[in-house]
């Protein structure tokens, strides 16, 4: 291996390549912004709402500060708060319960399936109660979940169906864009998402006008009228910086996502190595790889010996929440979901940005198959 050791170094994500491929236009939509002095919501944050609404295929989108206080204003949009219950997975990050929780309600985990690494709507109905009042599917890594299983799911027992499409902005399922499905859904503009802000941001979609209208007054202090407060609410909106910056990015995106697709397709295809295993991917989805996330059973191994070959991969997420300290007082025990632990235990994310040229990919998969088979 030591031809591959003088490899120059790969990150799992290198967010430089694509901000200087935009940098003029986002430089350029920031001097806007400044002659127009519209730093919180504004023009520039609109004109972003009604693009990011159009891409996604809804009536409405909210922009937020960010993507946990877009889905904290989601439950609190469908009333949901102390006393009740919402089904959420086990593997996914954490901020996804903490949306059910900033409202006083509690989250209940669901295990994910053992291949797809998705919420397994087989296991949703074993978790439903009286008080239960919503489901949250996340599209995890950019793959859409199983929409139709919790479909069915949240229409036999009257549940709400929200989406965390936090990472998944331009995935789709069955051949229609993700958030387009729930109630609502949630996004994250995280700099690091396929579509990041430069800065923080987050975002609403919504086909009822009923949700966008209470969205906007939530995320600016329960306020239509300036002064007039008709509820409690929060200073979330976003700011004018950001929404000019995802004006700019959401003309790149589907290109960017398109060369994300052509690399994790030459990962699916040229990966060959019975020591790693990949997510599964059905028919139905059409994934947008914001990450692309393996399993090995000796993972700190495996990380170390693809640090010495200059491979820095990522790893999402190494405590699934039912198993976080923040959420002992749930009573979940080791075994409650053993997919979501196997796969917090054993998962690392390999290299994955539409910047990364031919012979990084090519050389990322070399050495991933000559891994324990030299």
């Amino acid at each position: 291996m030591e031809a591959l050791a003088t490899q120059e170094k790969i990150p799992c994500l290198d967010l430089k390549g694509q901000h200087q491929q935009v940098k003029k236009e986002i430089f350029e939509a920031f001097e806007r912004v400044y002659e127009a002095t519209a730093f919180s919501g504004g023009s520039f944050v609109e004109e972003f709402e009604k693009s990011f609404a159009a891409f996604c295929g809804t009536r409405y989108a909210v922009g937020v500060n960010n993507g946990t206080s877009a889905l904290q204003l989601a439950m609190l949009a469908l009333g949901i708060g102390a006393g009740d219950e919402v089904i959420v997975p086990a593997n996914t990050f954490i901020a996804t319960a903490w949306g059910v929780t900033y409202t006083g309600a509690v989250p209940v985990f669901v295990d994910c399936t053992s291949d797809t690494w998705q919420i397994d709507a087989a296991k949703v109905q074993d978790k439903i109660t009286p008080r239960t009042k919503a489901i949250i599917g996340v599209h995890l890594y950019g793959q859409p979940f199983d929409v139709e299983g919790l479909q069915a799911v949240c229409q036999k027992y009257n549940l709400y169906l929200l989406e965390d499409a936090a990472q998944a902005q331009g995935a789709r399922y069955r051949g229609k864009p993700v958030g387009s499905f729930g109630e609502m859904a949630c996004f994250s503009f995280y700099p690091g998402k396929n579509l990041g802000a430069c800065g923080e941001a987050g975002g609403i979609t919504t086909q009822n006008e009923s949700y966008y209208k209470h969205l906007l007054s939530l995320r600016n202090h329960g306020s239509t009228v300036r002064y007039y407060h008709d509820e409690v609410g929060f200073n979330m909106r976003m700011g004018g910086l950001e929404g000019a910056s995802l004006n700019v990015k959401l003309k790149y995106l589907e290109g960017w996502n398109n060369r994300r697709k052509e690399i994790a397709k030459r990962y699916q295809r040229e990966i060959q190595n019975q020591h790693l295993q990949l997510q599964s991917q059905p028919e139905w989805s059409d994934s947008i790889y914001h990450l692309f996330v393996v399993t090995t059973e000796d993972r700190d191994g495996f990380a170390d010996y693809l640090h010495r070959n200059n491979i820095f991969p990522g790893l999402h997420y190494p405590v699934p929440c039912h198993l976080q300290k923040a959420y002992a007082h749930l009573g979940y025990k080791e075994g409650a979901c053993p997919h979501a632990e196997y796969l917090a235990s054993h998962c690392l994310s390999l290299p994955m940005y539409a910047e990364l040229a031919e012979e990084e990919v090519s050389y990322v998969i070399g050495v991933l198959n000559a891994y324990r088979n030299a």
